[in-house]
């Protein structure tokens, strides 16, 4: 019940703040111009991560001030702290364009800070293997893990509502899982995120009203990577390959993205236009049906893991109620936010 709460609060948050930073963004004049690397065709206003930081900051919030909540698990300090130092991090490279090598090492310090105040990846439950002890290498493991994961994110937020889409889908599974295997505070906070990002999804699906930049891509990827070492990774019944089914899209294009480019003889951490999403775009589909696929094989490494704990019907449930409201949201919006007709329409994708 408690994260059911959390899910409507954090949704109705994001889904009023949204706007009111659209409209902030767009008097600053804080753009995302179209480029070679970017799929869109006119100027969209950016900063959709302050709404997501802000929603999931406020409903956290109005949570612990209602008393609505089980009791914090103790490594919430290193969330909030690292989340906020990628989030800020994010907003000063959507503002002035940060250098990557940079932005990596910001990166690690809030890795570093996260694992210092308890998110640490201690064991690895192998399939077919005995239970790993990390010890030292808990250490690498952990700021390996969250590096990859809020850079995974940030690489799939190339096309509308994907990155948004993807978190939603993914912290709903994460909010199943850690809620059955006894981690209520692994779920309450995926419950924040999910409800968050989808208040965020209903203004950033095709045709996008806005953007939601590197600072909502870095904590929504940072975010989901520590639920999964709090909420996964600490329960005993689930082995390691449970979190990467979860977080299979952005998994799965990081590790694309990394190896193409160094077989390229490229640098891995300069960006391209050679993800995922381009290549379904570039084999003729629309946005619409690139982010349909993509979030059908999230929806599917989700189903794996929820199979797994044997809450199944539940997940479907949640998954069936989810997309039908952001199914109105969706609509609402487009009657409250409608684009001029020439932008209102993406000549790639039949759909649209």
């Amino acid at each position: 019940m408690i994260d059911a709460i959390g899910f409507i609060v954090a949704l109705m948050v994001s889904f009023i703040l949204v706007p009111i930073v659209r409209k902030q963004a767009i008097a600053a004049g804080y753009y995302d111009a179209p480029g070679a690397r970017k799929i869109h065709k006119y100027p969209i206003p950016r900063l959709g991560g302050v709404a997501i930081w802000l929603a999931f900051m406020l409903s956290l919030g109005v949570i612990v001030f209602l008393g609505w909540r089980p009791e914090l698990h103790n490594a919430l300090p290193g969330i909030l702290a690292g989340g906020t130092i990628v989030f800020l991090l994010g907003l000063l490279d959507d503002l002035f364009n940060l250098s990557p090598y940079l932005k990596l090492s910001i990166q690690f310090i809030a890795a570093l800070t996260a694992f210092f105040l308890g998110i640490q990846i201690n064991n690895l439950d192998l399939p077919g293997a005995q239970l790993l002890v990390l010890n030292a290498l808990s250490l690498p493991v952990t700021v390996i893990w969250l590096v990859g994961l809020m850079n995974a994110m940030n690489f799939i937020d190339g096309i509308d509502g994907l990155a948004a889409g993807v978190t939603t889908l993914s912290a709903l599974t994460l909010t199943i899982v850690a809620l059955f295997t006894n981690q209520p505070s692994s779920a309450l906070l995926a419950a924040l995120l999910a409800g968050s990002s989808l208040g965020f999804l209903v203004y950033n699906f095709h045709p996008a009203r806005i953007f939601m930049g590197d600072s909502g891509a870095l904590f929504c990827g940072f975010l989901l990577a520590c639920i999964a070492v709090t909420g996964v990774l600490k329960t005993k019944v689930a082995v390691m390959l449970l979190p990467i089914f979860v977080l299979s899209v952005p998994i799965l294009d990081i590790t694309y993205s990394v190896f193409r480019r160094l077989l390229r003889g490229k640098n891995p951490f300069l960006p391209d236009a050679d993800h995922i999403h381009h290549q379904f775009l570039k084999a003729g589909m629309g946005q619409i049906r690139t982010v349909t696929y993509l979030y059908s094989l999230c929806v599917v490494g989700g189903l794996i893991s929820v199979w797994y704990v044997n809450y199944l019907p539940i997940y479907i449930a949640s998954l069936a109620v989810m997309f039908l409201l952001a199914f109105l949201l969706i609509m609402l919006v487009r009657k409250i936010f409608p684009l001029p007709s020439p932008q209102n329409q993406d000549p790639a994708d039949p759909s649209a």
